[in-house]
């Protein structure tokens, strides 16, 4: 996915060092941004950085809606979208490798 043309793919840096990483998945035909992956480092959780490359990644996939997708168990990934303005579209029940559900989240831009 991160060599993909057309991918929106950013990453984060401290010290010299990669800490963050996103990739965005523009589908103009659908109007439609998807979130395809994102990372920070756990010592640099908590400082802004996933928020900050998530409106940036927004911001240069000029879609008006945009979508991703995360585990029901990672509530500290949700309350970080919830914040930035996602709101529930949905689950894919089974979707990860160990059969956990993927709730769908959408942000109308």
């Amino acid at each position: 996915m991160l060599t993909f043309p057309g991918v929106v793919r950013l990453k984060a840096t401290a010290n010299e060092k990669m800490v963050g990483f996103i990739a965005g998945d523009v589908r103009p035909r659908e109007a439609l941004g998807w979130i395809t992956t994102i990372g920070v480092l756990p010592d640099f959780r908590r400082h802004g950085i996933a928020y900050a490359m998530l409106s940036k990644c927004e911001a240069e996939m000029e879609m008006p809606v945009v979508r991703l997708c995360v585990r029901r168990s990672n509530l500290s990934a949700q309350q970080l979208y919830f914040k930035a303005g996602y709101k529930p579209a949905g689950v894919w029940e089974r979707y990860y490798s160990d059969r956990e559900d993927a709730l769908v989240l959408q942000k109308d831009r």
